[in-house]
């Protein structure tokens, strides 16, 4: 038999995220799963009143709001259509749906993420594939810009959250998730290899749903975890409990520094056995 789950309320959620230093955040992309943080009394609306509580006023809350079930490049797409025949996967198609920044929820992004996109304080970038959502004084100057080429780079929330000194906060979930960690893809220096490809989703366009092509930077997260096992030996990544799960306080831009380097080394010298 397993051991009933006692619930979570807010205090406690304060204190546990106190304790990990989120109080030194100011703005802060939340990455995290629900289920793992233990019976939250509330739901997502008490975790959000914990970490706005925590980072203040002048703090602003950040979730991926990201929609891969509007694309037929992603890896999503790839798994729902590996067995069906050609007749069953252009009806498929059909019947993707087209983003609306305003109406579409997320995917796959979690109670939290969701709670935030439909909070009606919430400001969310108009990108696609890789939209985020923002609550706060600062949402929207982070969500200002989201160019289409840019998923996760320097023309994204991220870039922003860079530049105002932000941080990214893991609740039970590991580095695979951390979206910051793409920037550094975008940031390689010259001479490192970086795959493009083209991106194929679908936009609302009023009410019809238009088709949109572009290229942009082949996203790999293959290798995070990989990565964060070395960033979590850096001072600067902050481990500890909330709730019932394990999580981390990262400070974005040290954090991409560091996986620039990293990913540069580890992609040079796989060029190198290949030559």
């Amino acid at each position: 038999m397993t051991a009933e789950r006692r619930e979570v309320g807010l205090d406690r959620l304060v204190d546990d995220l106190r304790r990990l230093g989120l109080h030194q955040a100011r703005d802060v992309l939340v990455h995290c799963s629900m289920n793992r943080i233990g019976v939250v009394r509330g739901g997502p609306g008490t975790l959000l009143a914990a970490i706005r509580a925590v980072i203040g006023p002048q703090g602003t809350v950040v979730v991926p709001t990201q929609t891969a079930d509007n694309s037929t490049t992603s890896r999503y797409y790839r798994s729902a259509v590996r067995d069906m025949t050609r007749r069953q996967r252009k009806r498929y198609v059909e019947r993707l749906p087209g983003f609306h920044r305003d109406r579409t929820p997320s995917f796959r992004m979690g109670r939290l993420a969701e709670f935030v996109r439909q909070h009606p304080e919430s400001v969310r970038s108009d990108h696609p594939q890789t939209s985020f959502a923002a609550i706060g004084p600062s949402a929207a100057t982070l969500m200002a810009r989201h160019d289409l080429a840019s998923h996760l780079g320097d023309e994204s929330p991220l870039a922003a959250l860079y530049d105002a000194g932000g941080h990214c906060l893991l609740l039970g979930v590991g580095y695979d998730t951390c979206t910051a960690l793409h920037l550094a893809e975008y940031r390689l220096p010259p001479g490192v290899p970086v795959r493009t490809k083209q991106y194929r989703c679908f936009v609302a366009r009023g009410n019809r749903r238009k088709s949109v092509v572009f290229r942009a930077v082949d996203l790999d997260d293959s290798c995070f975890p990989e990565l964060g096992v070395q960033l979590d030996a850096e001072p600067f990544v902050r481990s500890g409990q909330v709730g019932d799960t394990t999580a981390r306080l990262i400070p974005v831009r040290p954090a991409v520094e560091y996986a620039i380097d990293w990913l540069a080394r580890r992609r040079i010298a796989a060029r190198a056995l290949t030559h």
